[in-house]
Protein backbone atom coordinates (compact mmCIF):
# COMPACT_ATOMS: atom_id res chain seq x y z
CA UNK A 1 0.00 0.00 0.00
CA UNK A 2 1.45 3.44 -0.95
CA UNK A 3 2.74 5.46 1.96
CA UNK A 4 1.51 9.11 1.62
CA UNK A 5 5.00 10.60 3.63
CA UNK A 6 6.84 8.97 0.86
CA UNK A 7 4.58 9.07 -2.00
CA UNK A 8 5.27 13.50 -1.35
CA UNK A 9 8.85 12.61 -2.73
CA UNK A 10 7.56 12.22 -6.33
CA UNK A 11 9.45 14.71 -8.50
CA UNK A 12 8.39 15.53 -12.17
CA UNK A 13 12.09 16.70 -12.92
CA UNK A 14 13.98 13.86 -12.24
CA UNK A 15 16.87 14.85 -14.65
CA UNK A 16 17.74 17.79 -11.46
CA UNK A 17 16.55 15.60 -8.69
CA UNK A 18 19.27 13.30 -6.55
CA UNK A 19 16.54 11.55 -5.14
CA UNK A 20 13.00 10.41 -6.45
CA UNK A 21 10.25 8.11 -5.76
CA UNK A 22 7.74 6.60 -8.63
CA UNK A 23 4.32 4.78 -7.21
CA UNK A 24 2.86 2.14 -8.88
CA UNK A 25 0.81 0.10 -6.53
CA UNK A 26 0.67 -2.01 -4.41
CA UNK A 27 4.13 -0.66 -4.07
CA UNK A 28 7.15 1.82 -4.48
CA UNK A 29 10.80 1.96 -6.06
CA UNK A 30 13.18 4.85 -5.09
CA UNK A 31 15.65 5.93 -7.21
CA UNK A 32 19.10 7.71 -5.78
CA UNK A 33 21.36 9.04 -8.48
CA UNK A 34 24.25 10.42 -7.19
CA UNK A 35 26.51 13.47 -8.82
CA UNK A 36 29.94 12.68 -10.68
CA UNK A 37 31.76 14.47 -7.90
CA UNK A 38 30.03 12.65 -5.83
CA UNK A 39 27.76 14.19 -2.20
CA UNK A 40 28.60 14.84 1.18
CA UNK A 41 26.36 14.47 4.18
CA UNK A 42 26.34 17.40 6.19
CA UNK A 43 24.32 19.10 9.09
CA UNK A 44 22.21 18.51 11.97
CA UNK A 45 19.46 16.23 12.52
CA UNK A 46 17.31 14.53 14.33
CA UNK A 47 16.08 10.91 14.19
CA UNK A 48 12.93 9.70 14.98
CA UNK A 49 11.78 8.09 18.73
CA UNK A 50 12.92 4.76 19.85
CA UNK A 51 10.75 1.80 18.40
CA UNK A 52 11.33 -0.08 21.66
CA UNK A 53 10.54 2.57 23.94
CA UNK A 54 7.49 3.25 21.80
CA UNK A 55 5.93 0.07 21.77
CA UNK A 56 6.73 0.09 25.55
CA UNK A 57 5.13 3.17 26.48
CA UNK A 58 2.13 2.48 24.84
CA UNK A 59 1.60 -0.82 26.51
CA UNK A 60 2.45 -0.03 29.63
CA UNK A 61 0.90 2.69 29.60
CA UNK A 62 -2.05 0.68 28.62
CA UNK A 63 -2.18 -1.70 32.11
CA UNK A 64 -1.27 0.88 34.29
CA UNK A 65 -4.34 2.97 36.64
CA UNK A 66 -3.96 6.99 35.78
CA UNK A 67 -2.78 8.94 32.41
CA UNK A 68 0.33 7.96 30.74
CA UNK A 69 1.63 10.86 28.44
CA UNK A 70 4.44 10.09 26.01
CA UNK A 71 6.74 13.04 24.21
CA UNK A 72 8.69 11.97 20.58
CA UNK A 73 6.47 8.89 20.47
CA UNK A 74 7.90 7.23 16.57
CA UNK A 75 5.21 7.87 14.11
CA UNK A 76 5.87 4.55 12.06
CA UNK A 77 3.43 1.40 11.19
CA UNK A 78 4.60 -0.42 13.83
CA UNK A 79 3.75 1.47 17.01
CA UNK A 80 0.55 2.75 14.89
CA UNK A 81 -0.09 -1.29 15.26
CA UNK A 82 0.24 -1.43 18.75
CA UNK A 83 -2.17 1.12 19.56
CA UNK A 84 -4.62 -0.34 17.09
CA UNK A 85 -4.48 -3.58 19.32
CA UNK A 86 -5.28 -1.54 22.49
CA UNK A 87 -7.65 0.45 21.45
CA UNK A 88 -9.88 -2.69 20.26
CA UNK A 89 -9.19 -3.89 24.06
CA UNK A 90 -10.67 -0.72 25.79
CA UNK A 91 -7.52 1.39 26.14
CA UNK A 92 -8.14 5.08 25.11
CA UNK A 93 -5.16 5.97 23.40
CA UNK A 94 -5.38 9.83 21.62
CA UNK A 95 -3.71 10.60 18.11
CA UNK A 96 -0.50 9.29 17.34
CA UNK A 97 0.10 12.24 15.39
CA UNK A 98 0.31 15.19 18.03
CA UNK A 99 3.69 16.43 19.86
CA UNK A 100 2.49 14.77 23.48
CA UNK A 101 0.19 11.23 23.15
CA UNK A 102 -2.23 10.53 25.88
CA UNK A 103 -3.08 6.83 26.95
CA UNK A 104 -5.44 5.93 29.59
CA UNK A 105 -4.95 3.32 31.62
CA UNK A 106 -7.51 0.51 32.30
CA UNK A 107 -5.19 -1.42 34.89
CA UNK A 108 -3.98 -4.36 34.62
CA UNK A 109 -5.49 -7.15 33.99
CA UNK A 110 -8.78 -5.18 32.85
CA UNK A 111 -8.20 -5.33 29.15
CA UNK A 112 -11.19 -6.24 26.92
CA UNK A 113 -12.15 -9.13 24.99
CA UNK A 114 -12.10 -7.66 21.55
CA UNK A 115 -14.93 -7.88 19.39
CA UNK A 116 -12.73 -8.68 16.07
CA UNK A 117 -8.91 -10.35 15.27
CA UNK A 118 -6.25 -8.07 16.77
CA UNK A 119 -4.07 -7.20 13.53
CA UNK A 120 -0.49 -6.18 14.27
CA UNK A 121 0.72 -5.25 10.95
CA UNK A 122 4.43 -5.98 10.16
CA UNK A 123 5.03 -5.63 14.04
CA UNK A 124 6.83 -8.37 15.64
CA UNK A 125 7.45 -6.42 18.72
CA UNK A 126 4.05 -5.63 19.39
CA UNK A 127 2.80 -9.48 18.66
CA UNK A 128 5.31 -11.10 20.71
CA UNK A 129 4.78 -8.66 23.80
CA UNK A 130 1.25 -8.61 23.76
CA UNK A 131 0.94 -12.32 24.03
CA UNK A 132 2.25 -11.98 27.45
CA UNK A 133 -0.55 -9.92 28.41
CA UNK A 134 -3.34 -12.07 26.87
CA UNK A 135 -2.44 -15.26 27.61
CA UNK A 136 -2.52 -13.61 31.53
CA UNK A 137 -6.32 -12.35 31.52
CA UNK A 138 -8.17 -15.22 32.76
CA UNK A 139 -11.95 -15.46 30.95
CA UNK A 140 -11.05 -14.24 28.20
CA UNK A 141 -10.13 -15.45 24.30
CA UNK A 142 -7.87 -13.47 21.97
CA UNK A 143 -7.47 -14.13 18.47
CA UNK A 144 -4.10 -12.13 17.18
CA UNK A 145 -2.48 -11.83 13.49
CA UNK A 146 -0.52 -9.77 11.38
CA UNK A 147 0.91 -9.27 7.65
CA UNK A 148 2.40 -12.31 5.36
CA UNK A 149 5.69 -11.04 6.89
CA UNK A 150 4.58 -11.22 10.42
CA UNK A 151 2.51 -14.49 10.17
CA UNK A 152 5.74 -16.21 8.49
CA UNK A 153 7.93 -14.98 11.80
CA UNK A 154 8.61 -17.90 14.59
CA UNK A 155 6.07 -17.19 17.47
CA UNK A 156 7.13 -20.82 19.18
CA UNK A 157 10.23 -18.49 21.45
CA UNK A 158 7.34 -16.86 23.48
CA UNK A 159 4.82 -19.65 23.08
CA UNK A 160 7.45 -21.93 24.81
CA UNK A 161 7.92 -19.76 28.17
CA UNK A 162 4.11 -18.85 28.53
CA UNK A 163 3.01 -22.21 28.22
CA UNK A 164 5.62 -23.52 30.84
CA UNK A 165 3.38 -20.97 33.20
CA UNK A 166 0.12 -21.95 31.68
CA UNK A 167 -0.76 -20.72 29.05
CA UNK A 168 -3.15 -22.12 26.70
CA UNK A 169 -2.43 -20.85 22.77
CA UNK A 170 -3.00 -22.48 19.38
CA UNK A 171 -1.73 -21.34 16.28
CA UNK A 172 -0.28 -22.57 12.91
CA UNK A 173 2.47 -25.23 12.82
CA UNK A 174 2.68 -26.84 15.80
CA UNK A 175 1.20 -23.45 17.14
CA UNK A 176 4.72 -21.81 16.37
CA UNK A 177 2.60 -19.40 13.80
CA UNK A 178 -0.08 -16.40 13.79
CA UNK A 179 -2.81 -16.42 13.16
CA UNK A 180 -2.69 -17.32 17.38
CA UNK A 181 -5.96 -17.95 18.83
CA UNK A 182 -5.12 -17.67 23.08
CA UNK A 183 -7.43 -18.59 26.18
CA UNK A 184 -6.50 -16.32 29.04
CA UNK A 185 -5.73 -17.99 32.36
CA UNK A 186 -4.33 -17.30 35.57
CA UNK A 187 -0.44 -18.40 34.83
CA UNK A 188 1.97 -19.73 37.38
CA UNK A 189 5.07 -18.53 38.41
CA UNK A 190 8.63 -19.98 36.17
CA UNK A 191 12.21 -19.15 35.94
CA UNK A 192 12.49 -19.66 31.93
CA UNK A 193 16.30 -19.64 31.13
CA UNK A 194 16.24 -18.34 27.69
CA UNK A 195 18.34 -20.16 24.93
CA UNK A 196 18.65 -17.02 22.88
CA UNK A 197 19.26 -13.57 24.14
CA UNK A 198 16.14 -12.10 22.67
CA UNK A 199 14.35 -8.38 24.45
CA UNK A 200 11.31 -9.68 23.15
CA UNK A 201 11.23 -13.16 24.86
CA UNK A 202 12.31 -11.24 28.07
CA UNK A 203 9.99 -8.47 27.78
CA UNK A 204 6.95 -11.17 26.83
CA UNK A 205 7.34 -13.52 30.21
CA UNK A 206 7.65 -10.21 32.66
CA UNK A 207 4.57 -9.00 30.93
CA UNK A 208 3.16 -11.99 31.84
CA UNK A 209 3.93 -11.83 35.13
CA UNK A 210 2.80 -9.04 36.25
CA UNK A 211 -0.62 -10.74 36.90
CA UNK A 212 0.84 -14.04 38.24
CA UNK A 213 1.10 -14.56 41.80
CA UNK A 214 4.36 -15.32 42.95
CA UNK A 215 8.24 -14.44 41.25
CA UNK A 216 8.72 -14.99 37.41
CA UNK A 217 12.18 -15.07 36.43
CA UNK A 218 13.88 -14.99 32.95
CA UNK A 219 17.85 -15.38 32.49
CA UNK A 220 19.74 -14.79 29.56
CA UNK A 221 22.62 -16.22 28.11
CA UNK A 222 24.21 -12.91 27.25
CA UNK A 223 22.40 -9.10 27.72
CA UNK A 224 19.82 -8.07 25.21
CA UNK A 225 18.17 -4.46 25.48
CA UNK A 226 16.79 -3.74 28.63
CA UNK A 227 13.89 -1.39 27.84
CA UNK A 228 11.51 -3.30 29.49
CA UNK A 229 13.24 -3.57 32.51
CA UNK A 230 13.63 -0.02 33.11
CA UNK A 231 10.23 1.23 31.89
CA UNK A 232 8.34 -1.29 34.49
CA UNK A 233 10.50 -0.30 37.56
CA UNK A 234 9.50 3.49 36.15
CA UNK A 235 5.91 2.87 36.21
CA UNK A 236 6.18 0.80 39.50
CA UNK A 237 6.40 -2.72 38.94
CA UNK A 238 8.07 -4.74 41.52
CA UNK A 239 11.30 -5.91 39.95
CA UNK A 240 14.93 -6.85 40.87
CA UNK A 241 17.92 -7.45 38.60
CA UNK A 242 21.12 -9.39 38.74
CA UNK A 243 23.71 -7.91 35.39
CA UNK A 244 26.42 -10.41 36.68
CA UNK A 245 23.88 -13.55 35.80
CA UNK A 246 22.02 -11.57 33.45
CA UNK A 247 18.78 -12.57 35.62
CA UNK A 248 15.57 -10.35 35.97
CA UNK A 249 12.88 -10.96 38.13
CA UNK A 250 9.03 -9.67 38.57
CA UNK A 251 7.20 -10.30 41.43
CA UNK A 252 3.21 -10.60 40.78
CA UNK A 253 0.52 -9.24 41.17
CA UNK A 254 2.03 -5.69 40.98
CA UNK A 255 -0.27 -2.63 40.17
CA UNK A 256 1.79 0.13 37.61
CA UNK A 257 0.83 3.72 37.63
CA UNK A 258 0.61 6.26 34.52
CA UNK A 259 3.86 7.87 33.91
CA UNK A 260 5.51 10.95 31.69
CA UNK A 261 7.68 9.25 29.34
CA UNK A 262 9.87 11.09 26.87
CA UNK A 263 10.72 8.83 23.91
CA UNK A 264 14.81 9.32 23.05
CA UNK A 265 16.05 9.51 19.26
CA UNK A 266 16.34 5.33 17.52
CA UNK A 267 19.87 4.53 17.55
CA UNK A 268 19.03 1.84 15.18
CA UNK A 269 17.71 5.01 13.00
CA UNK A 270 20.45 7.37 13.71
CA UNK A 271 23.26 4.27 12.19
CA UNK A 272 22.13 4.63 8.62
CA UNK A 273 23.13 8.17 8.89
CA UNK A 274 26.34 6.88 11.00
CA UNK A 275 27.45 4.78 8.42
CA UNK A 276 26.35 6.74 5.02
CA UNK A 277 28.73 10.08 6.76
CA UNK A 278 31.14 7.73 7.67
CA UNK A 279 32.06 6.07 3.97
CA UNK A 280 31.14 9.36 2.30
CA UNK A 281 34.20 11.82 1.70
CA UNK A 282 33.76 15.40 3.16
CA UNK A 283 30.55 13.96 5.33
CA UNK A 284 30.62 15.87 8.75
CA UNK A 285 27.00 14.79 10.55
CA UNK A 286 25.83 15.94 14.08
CA UNK A 287 22.27 13.35 15.00
CA UNK A 288 20.99 15.18 18.29
CA UNK A 289 19.22 13.29 21.05
CA UNK A 290 19.86 10.01 20.21
CA UNK A 291 19.13 7.23 22.86
CA UNK A 292 22.40 5.50 24.07
CA UNK A 293 21.29 2.78 26.49
CA UNK A 294 24.73 0.42 27.05
CA UNK A 295 22.16 -2.73 25.34
CA UNK A 296 21.78 -0.79 21.96
CA UNK A 297 25.39 0.76 21.61
CA UNK A 298 27.01 -2.11 19.92
CA UNK A 299 26.89 -0.06 16.33
CA UNK A 300 28.54 1.98 18.14
CA UNK A 301 31.28 0.04 19.28
CA UNK A 302 31.20 -2.11 15.98
CA UNK A 303 31.89 0.91 14.15
CA UNK A 304 34.87 2.61 16.40
CA UNK A 305 36.45 -0.55 16.20
CA UNK A 306 36.77 -0.05 12.46
CA UNK A 307 38.45 3.28 12.73
CA UNK A 308 34.93 5.23 12.49
CA UNK A 309 35.25 9.01 13.63
CA UNK A 310 32.36 9.24 16.34
CA UNK A 311 32.26 11.20 19.03
CA UNK A 312 29.33 11.32 21.60
CA UNK A 313 28.57 15.44 23.13
CA UNK A 314 26.39 16.56 25.47
CA UNK A 315 25.82 13.13 27.51
CA UNK A 316 22.29 13.38 29.85
CA UNK A 317 19.83 11.06 30.99
CA UNK A 318 16.45 11.74 30.36
CA UNK A 319 13.25 10.10 32.12
CA UNK A 320 16.23 6.70 32.81
CA UNK A 321 17.29 6.84 29.43
CA UNK A 322 21.14 7.50 28.98
CA UNK A 323 21.15 10.15 25.91
CA UNK A 324 24.08 12.04 23.63
CA UNK A 325 24.75 13.74 20.30
CA UNK A 326 26.37 11.76 18.34
CA UNK A 327 28.99 13.73 15.54
CA UNK A 328 30.30 11.49 12.82
CA UNK A 329 32.57 12.46 10.64
CA UNK A 330 34.37 11.07 6.88
CA UNK A 331 37.54 8.43 7.57
CA UNK A 332 39.26 5.36 6.38
CA UNK A 333 37.90 2.52 7.73
CA UNK A 334 39.25 -0.69 9.10
CA UNK A 335 37.68 -4.48 8.37
CA UNK A 336 36.54 -6.41 12.02
CA UNK A 337 35.31 -9.36 13.11
CA UNK A 338 32.69 -8.98 15.01
CA UNK A 339 30.83 -11.94 17.22
CA UNK A 340 29.70 -13.01 20.51
CA UNK A 341 27.81 -10.68 23.30
CA UNK A 342 28.03 -7.56 20.94
CA UNK A 343 25.55 -9.18 18.30
CA UNK A 344 22.35 -8.93 20.27
CA UNK A 345 23.35 -5.12 21.07
CA UNK A 346 23.33 -4.20 17.06
CA UNK A 347 20.89 -7.16 15.53
CA UNK A 348 18.78 -4.59 13.77
CA UNK A 349 21.65 -2.37 12.72
CA UNK A 350 24.00 -5.27 11.21
CA UNK A 351 22.51 -5.00 7.22
CA UNK A 352 23.61 -1.55 7.70
CA UNK A 353 26.97 -2.56 9.29
CA UNK A 354 27.29 -4.65 6.10
CA UNK A 355 27.55 -1.43 3.90
CA UNK A 356 30.40 0.05 6.15
CA UNK A 357 32.37 -2.93 6.12
CA UNK A 358 32.43 -2.74 1.87
CA UNK A 359 34.37 0.37 2.16
CA UNK A 360 36.96 -0.47 4.97
CA UNK A 361 40.41 -1.92 4.18
CA UNK A 362 40.65 -5.46 4.91
CA UNK A 363 38.02 -8.28 5.22
CA UNK A 364 34.85 -7.88 7.90
CA UNK A 365 33.30 -10.87 9.09
CA UNK A 366 30.27 -11.07 11.16
CA UNK A 367 29.07 -14.36 13.34
CA UNK A 368 26.56 -15.27 15.55
CA UNK A 369 23.80 -13.69 13.47
CA UNK A 370 21.40 -16.34 12.29
CA UNK A 371 18.64 -14.39 14.23
CA UNK A 372 18.74 -12.28 11.22
CA UNK A 373 17.12 -15.43 9.06
CA UNK A 374 13.87 -14.62 10.73
CA UNK A 375 13.51 -10.87 11.04
CA UNK A 376 11.11 -8.90 8.30
CA UNK A 377 13.52 -11.06 5.58
CA UNK A 378 16.17 -13.26 5.77
CA UNK A 379 18.51 -10.09 6.21
CA UNK A 380 21.87 -12.25 5.77
CA UNK A 381 20.44 -13.81 2.53
CA UNK A 382 19.00 -10.91 1.36
CA UNK A 383 21.32 -8.27 2.20
CA UNK A 384 24.29 -10.59 0.07
CA UNK A 385 22.13 -11.12 -2.87
CA UNK A 386 21.60 -7.22 -3.45
CA UNK A 387 24.66 -6.02 -2.66
CA UNK A 388 26.52 -8.23 -4.53
CA UNK A 389 24.12 -7.39 -7.35
CA UNK A 390 25.28 -3.64 -7.35
CA UNK A 391 29.00 -5.31 -7.35
CA UNK A 392 29.82 -6.14 -3.63
CA UNK A 393 31.77 -8.93 -2.53
CA UNK A 394 29.59 -10.52 0.05
CA UNK A 395 29.32 -13.98 1.22
CA UNK A 396 26.87 -15.56 3.16
CA UNK A 397 27.58 -17.32 6.29
CA UNK A 398 25.14 -20.17 7.55
CA UNK A 399 25.11 -17.44 11.18
CA UNK A 400 26.58 -14.04 9.55
CA UNK A 401 28.72 -12.69 6.23
CA UNK A 402 32.26 -11.80 5.33
CA UNK A 403 32.58 -9.13 3.52
CA UNK A 404 35.53 -8.08 0.95
CA UNK A 405 36.09 -4.76 2.25
CA UNK A 406 37.74 -2.27 -0.16
CA UNK A 407 35.66 -1.13 -2.23
CA UNK A 408 35.67 2.58 -3.49
CA UNK A 409 32.48 2.56 -4.96
CA UNK A 410 29.37 0.46 -6.12
CA UNK A 411 27.14 0.47 -9.63
CA UNK A 412 23.97 1.57 -9.62
CA UNK A 413 21.68 -1.55 -10.32
CA UNK A 414 17.85 -2.10 -9.41
CA UNK A 415 17.74 -3.65 -5.90
CA UNK A 416 15.03 -4.67 -3.75
CA UNK A 417 13.70 -3.98 -0.12
CA UNK A 418 11.86 -7.51 -0.10
CA UNK A 419 9.45 -5.30 2.16
CA UNK A 420 11.92 -5.26 4.78
CA UNK A 421 12.75 -1.80 6.16
CA UNK A 422 16.01 -2.13 7.57
CA UNK A 423 17.25 -3.33 3.92
CA UNK A 424 15.52 -1.01 2.54
CA UNK A 425 17.22 2.00 4.25
CA UNK A 426 20.70 0.58 4.00
CA UNK A 427 21.05 -0.50 0.45
CA UNK A 428 19.83 3.25 0.42
CA UNK A 429 23.06 4.25 1.98
CA UNK A 430 24.57 2.14 -0.09
CA UNK A 431 23.38 3.65 -3.16
CA UNK A 432 25.15 7.35 -1.82
CA UNK A 433 28.49 5.01 -3.00
CA UNK A 434 27.00 3.86 -6.62
CA UNK A 435 27.82 5.28 -9.49
CA UNK A 436 24.96 5.97 -12.04
CA UNK A 437 21.34 5.44 -10.51
CA UNK A 438 20.13 2.89 -8.05
CA UNK A 439 16.51 1.66 -7.88
CA UNK A 440 15.12 0.24 -4.86
CA UNK A 441 11.81 -1.78 -5.72
CA UNK A 442 9.30 -1.83 -2.66
CA UNK A 443 10.58 1.64 -0.84
CA UNK A 444 7.78 1.97 1.05
CA UNK A 445 8.89 -0.34 4.01
CA UNK A 446 11.14 2.23 5.37
CA UNK A 447 7.65 3.60 7.19
CA UNK A 448 7.64 0.80 9.25
CA UNK A 449 10.18 2.22 11.45
CA UNK A 450 11.38 6.00 9.75
CA UNK A 451 8.25 7.83 8.11
CA UNK A 452 11.04 10.46 7.24
CA UNK A 453 13.60 8.25 6.09
CA UNK A 454 13.59 10.42 2.69
CA UNK A 455 13.39 13.98 4.18
CA UNK A 456 16.63 13.24 6.01
CA UNK A 457 18.25 11.81 3.15
CA UNK A 458 17.26 15.02 1.38
CA UNK A 459 18.21 16.92 4.26
CA UNK A 460 21.62 15.99 4.66
CA UNK A 461 22.39 15.28 0.92
CA UNK A 462 21.63 18.86 0.30
CA UNK A 463 18.72 18.65 -1.92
Amino acid sequence: MPVQSLAAYHDTNMTRSLLHLTASPPHQQLAVTVPPDGVALTGTIQVPGDKSISHRSLMLGAIAQGETRIQGLLLGEDPRSTAKCFRAMGVEISNLADEWVTVRGVGLGNLQEPADVLDAGNSGTTLRLMLGLLASHPDRVFTVTGDSSLRSRPMGRVIQPLTQMGATIWGRQGHTLAPLAVQGRSLKPTHYHSPIASAQVKSCVLLAGLLTEGPTTVTEPSLSRDHSERMLQAFGADLTLDQATRTVTVNGPTTLTGQTVIVPGDISSAAFWLVGAAITPGSELVIENVGVNPTRTGILEALQAMNADITLENQRLVTGEPIADLRVRYGPLTGATFSGDLIPRMIDEIPVLAVAALFAQGPTIIKDAAELRVKESDRLAVMATELNRMGANVTELPDGLEIAGGLSNLMGDQVDSFTDHRVGMSLAIAALRAQGTTTIQRAEAAAISYPTFLDTLKQVCGY
